[in-house]
């Protein structure tokens, strides 16, 4: 019994030790996630954004004193001010991408808001939508042709930056003459003039603040708008870059081919660039030969500097190399 009871004594000290232990560990650990939840309240937030008191689009004022105006913009300012790697980018290429595309829009007359349209098109990249649409501007190829863009298997004009861009300027200048409206021009150029006339004699309204629309066509103007604020002024939303972050214009040598090519790959070597770098600024070009019968003059681009190509350690037998008939590079 006095074996026991020693026990007793012996193991009562010991639990209470533990138990200190275990609290003070507890209690070291709350507190560190005391003091780390501080600091993350304290440091991160998640901001509604102000709206504007007013805005307008290519000169055309937007009705923010319709609530339900309010709230789209709201919600595309939201979408693109949160969706921080797309609109990123977005202000990375406009860098080297605006400067292509503004002479031609003031050379048309058309409205400077409208060089965010391919943005919200295409991202400034060259994209085909599950529609078959190509390139910056979107274009169909039945759309493309009937604005005077060459498609076909071995040219498509809609992967050309300035040649599409010219042929937007017809389709644009074309909607404002017959709507008078550059948002309605807008509108039209994402649904197509046909379904667009047809929701206007349906719903017998006038502008496009007005119209019930499907979800693309509804948000469209609201995305322009969106990343126009975001881009005039880019660290008011959170975006902040330096010069040495944006994408930088490439300067060009401009080479004229009206003849027939039979090896683009050979023929950009004699340009010093090899057959990536060609496609890469000419991706308008869609094979690796040209059947020029018409004499038809072209304009290809060479990179004037900033391109070498890499030296491997060892040279290939490129004629040696097995080529399955299956795999095909354009």
């Amino acid at each position: 019994m006095w074996r026991f009871a020693m026990q007793d004594k012996l193991k009562w000290p010991l639990i209470l030790v533990l138990a200190s232990v275990v609290f003070l560990f507890l209690s070291a650990g709350s507190e560190e996630n005391d003091l780390w939840s501080a600091r993350f309240q304290k440091q991160y937030g998640v901001y509604a954004l102000p709206l504007p008191s007013s805005l307008d689009f290519a000169g055309e004022k937007v009705p923010l004193q319709d609530y339900d105006v309010r709230e789209r913009l709201d919600r595309e300012l939201l979408v693109n001010t949160y969706f921080q790697s797309q609109t990123l980018l977005f202000l990375k290429r406009i860098n080297k991408y605006f400067p292509m595309i503004e002479p031609i829009l003031r050379r048309n007359g058309i409205p400077a808001d409208f060089k965010y349209l391919p943005l919200v098109e295409s991202g400034l990249a060259h994209v085909v939508s599950p529609k078959n649409a190509v390139g910056f501007w979107q274009f169909t190829e039945s759309t493309a042709k009937q604005y005077g863009l060459e498609v076909n298997a071995e040219v498509d004009e809609r992967y050309h930056i300035e040649k599409s861009t010219e042929a937007a300027c017809r389709f644009l200048n074309d909607s404002y003459r017959l709507y008078r409206s550059w948002t309605m021009a807008a509108a039209s150029y994402n649904m197509g003039r046909k379904a667009l006339n047809q929701q206007l004699q349906r719903q017998r309204v006038n502008n496009y603040y007005d119209l019930l629309l499907g979800e693309e066509t509804s948000r469209y103007i609201f995305r322009i708008l969106a990343l126009k604020l975001i881009i005039t002024d880019p660290e008011a939303y959170g975006f902040h870059l330096r010069n040495e972050d944006l994408y930088p214009p490439v300067a060009y040598k401009f080479v004229s081919l009206d003849s027939s090519v039979t090896d683009f790959t050979s023929w950009a070597h004699q340009f010093g660039i090899n057959y990536k770098i060609l496609k890469l600024h000419n991706p308008w070009l869609r094979n690796n030969k040209l059947t020029n019968q018409a004499k038809k003059k072209y304009v290809i681009k060479i990179p004037a500097e900033g391109y070498g190509e890499y030296e491997y350690p060892f040279r290939l037998n490129y004629d040696s190399l097995p080529v399955n008939g299956n795999d095909t590079i354009q």
